[in-house]
């Protein structure tokens, strides 16, 4: 096989494992379980823990089978290098555990998932000072910043009420400013939109998303992209100088991250998400496909108030997310009008299941406020835009037609829509 580089998307991903020896033959990386490797020369194995040169310590820094993964996501990411973790929140942890200190101040957008809005809680009752804001706007993140500012964060796209970050104009800031720029691309996925194109210095992936896609393995990533000067960051330890500058991040983050806090990757659910990653082209345009067709359906419904979904030309960023990504994503978000209660809706339909991840490939509904946003409580709902009424749907690859009754027949049937219709 060779060099996948110059192939397309999916090409890439079908054939990275064969750019390394792979035993018998096999087309996949196979599931290495062994916890520790043995070396016959000793002087091998010191070598390997000096960083001398490459090789396998212990499962906790690093497996074969999820190095296989981390080269697969690096190709997605046209990134540097990659560090694979055992969930997204562990990734995204893994950044602040290993880059910050006392003292420091992050600029992260307001509107976030829920454990990393309650991450960032935590990290600022240990001696770091957040700023959290609207990021749709690049001059609020400008107006956040000051001296100690060490990182600006974002999601590409909100969840769950789809606020799309000013993502160019923001990179442009951090280059200008010299800032880590670190991106979530979890909802829109390597396939919709690379981080990359607009600065970012790290990307993080929730794994057991979109890139696994089957809801079967817990996974994250955080992807170098090779663009930060890390001469420039002033919290890299001396130890990790041994290395070229472009190695000092991501050498930091294993050890201190990954190394020191184990929230570590194992090889089963490494080969899961790998496996699943090869049809994640496919899954992505037939979810985006049934995500735009449903929002459709139901903004055009009286019995529905508001739907968020940056595919809709209502959306306020529909057109910055028509310029910046491949597809709109497969998840939306929506309201239904005063007097249709909306766990008698969810509970009235058939195909979706009610339940708290995202990215699968079965369409799964979660009411948000009652669960995932419960903890934040009502102030915070409310200046995230989260009513108690919103309904957050990760569109999955069913027949496009079954979705579109099942919606419909669930609307036709709550209490209340008889008056409404």
């Amino acid at each position: 096989m060779t060099d996948t580089k110059k192939y397309g998307f999916t090409t890439s991903i079908l054939h990275s494992d064969r750019q390394k020896p792979i035993e018998h033959g096999s087309p996949h990386k196979p599931i290495h379980t062994s916890v520790t490797f043995g070396y016959r020369d000793a002087r091998q194995l010191a070598e390997v823990f000096q960083g001398k040169q490459p090789g396998y310590r212990y499962g906790r820094q690093g497996n074969p089978t999820v190095s296989a993964l981390e080269d697969k996501v690096n190709r997605m990411e046209q990134g540097m290098a990659t560090i694979c973790f055992s969930t997204g929140m562990a990734a995204i942890a893994a950044v602040a555990q290993a880059l910050l200190r006392e003292g420091d101040h992050v600029v992260s957008s307001a509107f976030l998932f829920g454990n990393t809005n309650s991450l960032w809680q935590t990290i600022g009752g240990q001696g770091i000072d957040v700023s959290m804001v609207d990021a749709t706007d690049v001059k609020n993140v400008e107006a956040a910043i000051t001296p100690k500012t060490r990182l600006v964060f974002v999601e590409t796209i909100a969840n769950p009420r789809t606020q799309v970050a000013d993502l160019k104009r923001i990179g442009q800031l951090c280059r200008d400013r010299g800032l880590l720029y670190v991106v979530d691309n979890t909802m829109t996925s390597p396939y919709l939109f690379r981080p990359k194109m607009v600065g970012a210095s790290l990307v993080i992936n929730a794994l057991t998303k979109s890139i696994g896609g089957h809801g079967n393995a817990l996974g994250g990533s955080l992807t170098d992209t090779g663009l930060f000067d890390w001469t420039k960051f002033p919290n890299i330890f001396d130890t990790y100088k041994r290395y070229v500058p472009g190695q000092w991040g991501m050498a930091q983050i294993r050890a201190k991250s990954l190394r020191d806090f184990g929230g570590s990757l194992g090889p089963e659910a490494a080969h899961h998400i790998a496996v699943g990653a090869e049809t994640m082209a496919l899954r992505m345009e037939r979810e985006c496909s049934n995500a735009l067709a449903l929002a459709r359906m139901l903004e055009a419904d009286k019995r529905v108030a508001a739907v968020y979904y940056p595919g809709l030309p209502s959306h306020p960023q529909h057109k910055l997310a028509t310029e910046l990504f491949g597809g709109y994503g497969s998840l939306f978000s929506f309201e239904l009008v005063p007097g249709i209660d909306c766990f008698d809706f969810l509970n009235r339909l058939s195909i979706p299941i009610a339940a708290s991840n995202l990215g699968d490939t079965r369409t799964l509904v979660i009411p948000v406020a009652h669960t995932i946003f419960y903890e934040m409580g009502a102030e915070r709902r409310a200046s995230m835009g989260i009513a108690d009424s919103l309904i957050r749907v990760s569109v999955g690859i069913e027949d496009q037609v079954d979705l579109l009754n099942d919606f419909g027949q669930a609307l036709n049937d709550s209490a209340g829509s008889d008056t409404l219709s």
